[in-house]
């Protein structure tokens, strides 16, 4: 159901209404935005961030052009990759240990629903070691090719043929 008054009073900038839909949606976004991130306190920082983008742009919401959820969902997940793309960001994950994305898959709590619906653990776990190193970061860490190149010292032509390779292979295990 669209909260339509709340959105109507959030574009007048009334800070109740404001308040409201923080309540509705907070805890959703915080779990998408987590679910990338896969750090809560970085999280915490980025929902914060969201939610003064929704405060600050709220007038270019349009329900012609979808939901309201839609179109915070996508203001969470760009926010979440921006910050994952950011150098602070890489620096402070550079050390730390990415041996797959069994957290996104393994971890019921992580996981939701829908992504559990479609039965992607099965076919993952049946990749190579690599493939799930590749698809994590560019896919569900939101990495370009180069940077995954870099993060796993491999020259940018052998993750770009690994990832097509990892593609077709998950791809004939769903046939």
């Amino acid at each position: 159901m669209q909260p339509d008054e709340l959105i109507l009073q959030l574009k007048q900038k009334n800070e109740i209404a404001f308040s409201k839909i923080y309540d509705m949606y907070s805890e959703n976004i915080f779990g998408i935005i987590n679910s990338i991130v896969n750090d809560a306190e970085v999280a915490e920082e980025v929902l914060q961030d969201v939610f003064i983008k929704v405060w600050d742009k709220s007038d270019t919401y349009s329900t012609e052009k979808g939901r309201f959820f839609t179109w915070l969902l996508n203001i969470s997940r760009n926010s979440a990759i921006d910050k994952l793309r950011s150098k602070s960001f890489k620096n402070k994950k550079k050390n730390s240990d990415f041996d797959d994305f069994s957290f996104f898959i393994k971890d019921d709590k992580d996981l939701d629903s829908m992504s559990d619906g479609f039965g992607i653990r099965k076919f993952v776990d049946q990749l190579k070691p690599m493939c799930i190193k590749l698809i994590d970061l560019l896919f569900f860490k939101g990495y370009t090719q180069k940077e995954a190149s870099e993060t796993l010292e491999i020259p940018l032509g052998t993750v770009k043929s690994r990832n097509r390779a990892c593609l077709n292979s998950l791809k004939e295990t769903l046939e």
